[in-house]
Formats: C-alpha cells, sequence, structure tokens
C-alpha cells in the first residue's frame, strides 16, 4: 500500500500544500471507495497504489485552476471523481456532483456524510435535462469521452465568465475542432507523479464578444 508521504509527494509535486488532516480524508475516501467497490461497480482499478496515482492525484491536477473560483460542478462524478478530492483538497469550494446512476448517487451521499464535506450537493440527474437556479463557475468532467458532448450538455449550466474543463490523456485535435464557434479553448498539458501516461485539461469558455 502506498504511504501518505508518498501521496503527500505526488501532492507537492502538482504544486499543492496540503495538511496531515487533508491527506487523511483523502486515504479516507479511498476506503470507502474499495469497500462500495466491492457492491458497485464504480472503478475498475483495484490497486491501491494506482487508485491513489490514478483517482486521487489525477483529479487534483484540477485544482490549481480553481483559485478564485467559488460554485464547481463535476458531470458524471461516478464513484466522485474528480469532484470529492477537489472538495476534500479545497474546502473554499461549494461542489455539486451530478450522476444519474441512483446507486453511484447513494455511495456519494454516504462519502458526504462520512467524511464530514457539508460544502457538498449530490443530484441524481442527467447534465443535459437539470436546471439549477445557481449557475457555475466551474464545471468539470472526466467521464465524457466527446468534448463537444460535454459543452453541449453542460453550457445552460455555466455562469457568465465561467469554464467548462475537460479531462482528457492525449489532446483530442478532431474533437477541439468540433466545438461550436462561440467557445474558445486552452489546452493544459498537466503532470500525475508516477504516471507515464499524457494528461491534458481542456479548458473551454465563450468568446468575449
Amino acid at each position: 500500500m502506498m504511504t501518505a508521504s508518498n501521496l503527500s509527494t505526488g501532492i507537492e509535486a502538482l504544486g499543492l500544500r496540503l495538511s496531515s488532516e487533508t491527506l487523511e480524508r483523502l486515504e479516507r475516501y479511498l476506503d470507502l471507495l474499495e469497500k462500495w467497490n466491492a457492491v458497485i461497480n464504480l472503478t475498475a482499478v483495484r490497486d491501491r497504489d494506482r487508485m491513489i496515482t490514478l483517482h486521487l492525484l489525477d483529479s487534483l491536477t484540477v485544482a490549481p485552476s480553481l483559485t478564485g473560483k467559488s460554485r464547481l460542478l463535476d458531470v458524471g462524478s461516478g464513484g466522485g471523481m474528480p469532484g470529492i478530492p477537489l472538495a476534500i483538497a479545497c474546502p473554499f469550494l461549494s461542489v455539486t456532483l451530478l450522476e444519474p446512476n441512483q446507486k453511484k448517487a447513494a455511495f456519494l451521499r454516504q462519502v458526504k456524510l462520512e467524511l464530514g464535506l457539508d460544502q457538498v450537493s449530490v443530484v441524481a440527474e442527467r447534465v443535459e435535462q437539470w436546471a439549477c437556479p445557481e449557475l457555475f463557475d466551474v464545471i468539470v468532467s472526466r467521464a465524457f469521452s466527446d468534448l463537444p458532448d460535454f459543452v453541449a450538455g453542460a453550457d445552460h449550466l455555466l455562469a457568465p465568465g465561467g469554464v467548462l474543463i475537460a479531462m482528457k490523456g492525449v489532446v483530442p485535435f478532431e474533437e477541439l475542432t468540433r466545438l461550436p464557434a462561440k467557445f474558445t479553448s486552452q489546452v493544459i498539458q498537466v503532470a500525475v507523479h508516477n504516471l507515464a501516461a499524457q494528461r491534458h485539461l481542456i479548458v473551454v469558455k465563450e468568446a468575449r464578444s
């Protein structure tokens, strides 16, 4: 099992400074993920070391982009990535986890309860059908395989001046060409400790008129 010090090393490599209490919460989240994964298919990753790399550290690559933000929506949250690690690491955020699968949503509510994540809300709806009176500064997802579908489905929930962030492996050049003309995009390469595979954040926002 990867030690807390190794988790800390990976987090420091992202330029983040997290308390020992926060690191413990991240570990407790993985404990719950492993426990529930025996009953509900939350993740195909079973090895604890790989869960730290692929779930915790990968999710936290978004954190440096959240300075000055207050409301975040995680679309297709599944087992809680990236929303739960971001909520733990960035307590200044109000985080909504949008997950249409009722069993997965039940898991997310249990995580919220057991970890005391009072700033987290769980909504069991599909993004294109959900209406929320308060819009979001950041809408993030790593569940959508197609960037234009993510943008089209979530755009109605984006606050003025807000950004959509799609978490990707290799740069999806073909998908970028299919974004509507009203959007601009920025590709940010990120590195995850102990992971050789490519990781990129695609940051999309409406072009200024």
